[in-house]
């Protein structure tokens, strides 16, 4: 199963199961994550900068097109509502703009 690790949540690994989002496999092992559109891919709060393993996630949603065409979602971003980890291991940083209050965050 791949894995994605959070650089800088200690580097924290979660699997991510075959069709599983990436915000639901981080939700699934208790990390909180910013989701403020309730995970419909209407927002870009969820997104994830992917720093290793771009390749391994699945096509980009037509969610994910519409906020990179517009210049809201990065070449090495992806949200986690929308996205899946498809052939292999993937590293990536939570945003500092998307960064939570009551959690810790590490460099």
């Amino acid at each position: 199963m791949p894995k994605l690790t959070v650089q800088n949540l200690y580097n924290r690994q979660v699997e991510v199961a075959a069709g599983q989002t990436l915000l639901q496999a981080l939700q699934a092992e208790g990390i909180d994550w910013m989701h403020a559109c309730g995970a419909k891919g209407r927002c870009t709060t969820c997104r994830i900068i992917v720093r290793e393993g771009l390749e391994h996630f699945g096509p980009l949603t037509g969610n994910e097109e519409r906020y990179r065409i517009s210049g809201r979602l990065k070449d090495n971003e992806r949200l986690t509502c929308q996205c899946t980890l498809e052939s292999g291991d993937a590293t990536g940083r939570v945003p500092a703009q998307t960064m939570l209050p009551h959690l810790k965050y590490g460099s």
